[in-house]
């Protein structure tokens, strides 16, 4: 069985082109264009890992982490924060749950072992 990612991003071009880079990597991607959504999708599909962009409408990546932080069934899911911030915002996203912060524009190169590290 393949393993679950869920892109949390509201540019459909950015969440393509992770999509794309997902793939070849052999996973299964689940997408959501903005907070509320992906914290839906993360109760109904239980990803094996989150990558949520902070800046989304509806509910930010904030919001939705914490939200997924508090239902038993989530509360373990590795999230990778993924923000054009600066560096105030990764006190901030560690503070609602975040495992990690990685800054756009995303280093490509650097998706696969990143992955990689949350699946194993």
């Amino acid at each position: 069985m393949s393993k679950k990612v869920l892109i949390a991003e509201d540019y459909t071009d950015t969440r393509r082109v992770m999509k794309l880079l997902l793939e070849m990597c052999g996973l299964d991607v689940i997408e959501a264009a903005n907070g509320r959504e992906a914290v839906e999708k993360a109760l109904n599909e239980h990803p094996d890992l989150i990558l949520m962009d902070l800046a989304m409408p509806v509910l930010d990546g904030l919001e939705a982490t914490k939200a997924i932080r508090n239902h038993p069934e989530t509360a373990g899911t590795p999230i990778v924060c993924v923000t054009a911030y600066g560096e105030i915002y990764h006190e901030k996203a560690k503070r609602a749950g975040c495992n990690e912060v990685i800054h756009k524009p995303i280093d490509f190169d650097a998706i696969e072992p990143l992955v990689n590290q949350y699946m194993h």
